[in-house]
């Protein structure tokens, strides 16, 4: 039967008799989000059909609910999560949280689904059929391993008819406590942005450019204005304070004006208020612009050159940033050494692959404005709305609503500052968000970097010396292209002791999309040209590759390339003795070291504040500023606090509110646990003296205030005595073991934590960096021409899959640091900066070949 606009479909959904009567090609997502109100199934792609975060079972069979239109479900029995009934509910949450299979939560429904339609077809999965069963879902989080046993937890619990008891705790460091707030992430009911429904809300949508480089000549709105359900259309002439925004340098306008010149295709040239994001969608099409197009310029070192026209027209150069670290003559040092390793190498532009696009809501209130963000810094996104506003910063308030995923691309303003403006000219709620196809457009990526390297070390194979370049392609705006670039200078020597560095890093603008941050942060770019190097230098004088590393490798009292003395806390040694003897049992093994830093240092000063409030004898509110982006922030906030009080973990809620002044700075750095976790153990001491003598009855309404800062790092250059380039640095070596056809087989990967408060979500944080450096070392890409990427599909973005991914072991190494929590380092990034490097070395162990330019394909 042919079904017509209003023809009915009659289907049962979660065990409910539906009757439809409307568009029959309404894709089954949309009618369960916004008809329904059933938010379980998440929307990371539509209509790609790529990310799996949508999957609903459909007769029994795990499906796409977002390219599923409402013709086919005539007859038909849905299910999602919410209707899977208490005990299956409880079986999967308690699986996957005891598991540690949820980390940001947005892709895990999804899994939730497949998984309970695998099981009723096959009670008892090997893990082999979970992970092809899985093949359609993507995770960036997690590394699927713990999806994986999660799922087989759950399976073997639904085959005994057994209930899996939630893990409890008393939430003490170093134990395995809950993921803070995780049963809702399981079962899809922790709302993201994107979940927001406010009364009387009207929805923006965004006009971007259609040329990376071309003089606006005109923007004519008329047809769109005039399109029935549109509310206004706003164009830069309606900011009503500073356009340019930006983290460092304010060089990013919210909107081009007509007679300005477009930098890259996610330039924002006008925006649309309607009563639906259809409607809004629909008048954007009917924008019509007229452009002067201009040739764009998309080779970094082409943009250098004395006579290349600047990508911003104000500037003198498309030059951003130039540093240099040098220390020693590395003239003498090259001729004084008995080998030497000479190499370019190339990285690639990188798609960060968050499973939640971006999206914000925001709103009038009495005092001015506010807005629920999903960004990384809600005390930034304040600043920088005030500053487009026009308004003081009291004036606005940002709530942060943990995201789904972010591994930096969510430092950057993108559509908070929209969504806010349009709030503040309509007088009404608004919500702004990005299809996948948008967001790959306008967010930043990884930083394509060109590294010359040259290393050299003496006939006892000690490093003699370290001489690189790195010239990074910034793209259109600055965002934080300069510290990545510098942090690219200040890694270049690795973990390891260098006596003799001459570096040189330069950051560049192009009309290519802009490169910002994203974990790993320009450390693992650097890292895959050093180790290759290392590799080499141990081929040309026939040295033990693991041994060479073990008596370079930085110990107390050793050096970085800033010239900083490492006071404490070196573990780079025991993660080498942690792989050694697996090296040596394996015949195609790549070895790689790795070191991040610990906050932002340079001279820029961070802290963090917290506030402990009793709120009532079972209510305890921890208030702070940072980011929770899956990474366990608000557990390790949780955990800190209970280790330090004995408070019961359920009493324990964490909020970040910009109303409730706990400032910290971009959630960013591997800093976050470090900075905070010190002010949350400032804050209880008077908490715990109180508690000698009170009851939390007596103690309610009280408030407990920390903080801790960090202001004694050294800037750039300095050459006042000992350079203090960070306060603190993780370590760790991974292995990479490669079978006899030459695909990666296991990754053994060591990493010195200082001190690892939750072994699950520890494991999982590895786990789930290793999974993005893998697809960085291997397949991921996102290629551009002629300042447009080549696609805007997720699935052409080379994100492994589950079946892709090999055994991963992780072993975790306890060496303190002098100024961590309880001795802790950050974890969030240095799960990745070693592992192109192992890869690349590993690969030349199966064939002899020194592949110098990601991704390397496999053989």
């Amino acid at each position: 039967m042919k079904l017509t606009e209003g023809t009915t479909v009659e289907f049962s959904l979660n065990s409910r008799s539906i009757t439809y009567r409307g568009d029959p090609e309404l894709p089954l997502l949309s009618y369960l989000r916004e008809h329904c109100d059933l938010i379980s199934a998440k929307d990371g792609c539509a209509p790609q059909a790529a990310c799996g975060c949508c999957v609903v079972q459909i007769n029994a069979k795990g499906v796409l609910a977002c390219v599923t239109p409402m013709r086919k479900l005539d007859g038909a029995q849905v299910l999602t999560v919410e209707g899977l009934g208490e005990y299956r509910q409880g079986v999967f949450a308690n699986a996957f949280v005891n598991e540690g299979g949820v980390q940001c939560g947005f892709c895990i429904p999804g899994f939730v689904m497949q998984a309970n339609a695998l099981i009723g077809r096959n009670p008892s999965p090997s893990q082999g059929e979970i992970e092809r069963a899985v093949t359609p879902n993507l995770c960036r989080c997690t590394g699927y391993k713990k999806i994986v046993n999660a799922i087989a937890c759950a399976a073997r619990a639904i085959q005994n008819e057994d209930d899996i008891p939630p893990k409890e705790t008393l939430g003490y460091i170093g134990m395995d406590h809950p993921k803070y707030d995780a049963h809702a992430l399981v079962l899809g009911q922790h709302q993201y942005t994107d979940d927001i429904k406010l009364d009387g809300m009207l929805h923006g949508a965004l006009k971007f450019s259609d040329h990376p480089r071309a003089r606006v000549l005109g923007i004519d709105v008329t047809a769109a204005r005039d399109l029935p359900g549109v509310v206004r259309v706003v164009t830069a002439d309606d900011v009503p304070g500073n356009r340019y925004l930006g983290l460092i340098r304010q060089d990013w306008p919210l909107m081009i004006d007509t007679g300005e010149l477009t930098r890259y295709i996610g330039d924002v040239l006008a925006g649309v208020v309607a009563e639906s994001e259809d409607v809004a969608r629909k008048a954007v099409k009917k924008i019509k612009v007229e452009y002067e197009v201009l040739t764009p310029i998309t080779d970094p070192h082409v943009a250098m050159t004395v006579n290349c026209p600047t990508v911003h027209p104000d500037s003198l150069s498309n030059v951003l940033s130039h540093s240099e670290t040098s220390r020693g003559d590395a003239t003498k040092a090259e001729a004084d050494s008995d080998y030497l390793s000479t190499g370019n190498y190339q990285t690639q532009h990188v798609e960060h692959g968050y499973m939640e696009p971006e999206c914000a809501v925001a709103y009038p209130s009495n005092a001015g404005l506010e807005v629920m963000s999903q960004g990384q810094g809600v005390y930034e996104d304040r600043k920088q709305i005030a500053r487009m506003i026009g308004w003081p910063e009291h004036k606005v308030r940002v709530i942060m609503i943990s995201n789904g995923g972010a591994f930096g691309g969510k430092e950057d303003l993108s559509v908070q500052g929209h969504a806010a403006l349009m709030a503040h000219l309509v007088h009404a709620p608004v919500k702004v968000r990005l299809n996948r196809a948008e967001s790959i457009t306008m967010h930043p990526k990884r930083h394509p970097i060109w590294m010359a390297f040259k290393a050299g070390c003496d006939a006892d194979g000690k490093l003699t010396f370290i001489k690189a370049k790195f010239v990074g392609d910034t793209g259109a705006y600055a965002s934080v292209g300069m510290k990545v670039l510098e942090r690219c200078a200040g890694h270049a020597t690795g973990a390891y002791h260098v006596p003799v560095v001459d570096i040189e890093s330069v950051a560049v603008y192009t009309n290519n999309i802009p490169s910002g941050a994203m974990r790993g942060f320009g450390v693992n770019q650097a890292t895959f040209g050093l180790e290759s190097c290392i590799d080499d230098l141990c081929v040309q004088g026939g040295f033990d590759r693991w041994q060479f590393r073990y008596d370079n490798a930085l110990t107390n009292g050793g050096m970085t390339s800033t010239g900083q003395v490492i006071e404490g806390g070196a573990g780079v040694r025991k993660t080498l003795l942690a792989v050694k003897d697996q090296f040596y049992q394996n015949e195609f093994a790549g070895l790689a070291c790795g070191i991040k830093n610990t906050g932002i240092g340079n001279g820029m000063p961070e802290m963090s504040r917290v506030r402990i409030t009793i709120a009532s004898p079972d209510q305890v509110i921890i208030d702070h500023g940072w980011t929770e982006m899956g990474q366990g922030v608000h557990t390790m906030a949780l955990q800190a606090l209970c280790n330090e009080t004995g408070l019961d973990p359920q009493t324990v809620e964490v909020r970040v509110d910009t109303d409730c002044d706990q400032y910290a700075g971009m959630t960013t750095a591997s800093r976050a646990t470090s900075l905070m976790c010190n002010a949350i153990i400032d804050a209880a001491r008077s908490l715990k003296n109180d508690l000698n003598t009170q009851s939390l009855d007596e103690l309610v309404g009280c408030e407990y205030e920390g903080e801790w800062k960090v202001d004694w790092t050294s800037k750039p250059g300095d050459q006042s005595g000992n350079s203090i380039t960070h306060y603190s640095y993780s370590y760790a070596t991974q292995l990479v073991v490669l079978d006899k056809s030459g695909q990666m087989s296991k990754v053994v990967a060591a990493h010195d934590a200082g001190k690892i408060f939750n072994p699950t979500l520890f494991e999982g944080q590895l786990e789930g960096s290793i999974h993005m450096g893998l697809g960085y070392a291997v397949s991921e890409d996102l290629p551009m021409e002629n300042g447009r990427p080549k696609s805007t599909m997720l699935r052409k973005c080379g994100i492994l899959r589950a079946r892709d991914m090999p055994e991963i072991e992780v072993i975790g190494i306890e060496v303190p640091d002098p100024y961590g929590p309880y001795g802790a380092k950050g974890v969030g990034e240095i799960g990745l900066v070693p592992t192109a490097g192992a890869v690349a070395n590993a690969l030349f162990q199966f064939d002899g070949i020194r592949r110098r330019t990601l991704p390397m394909r496999l053989p």
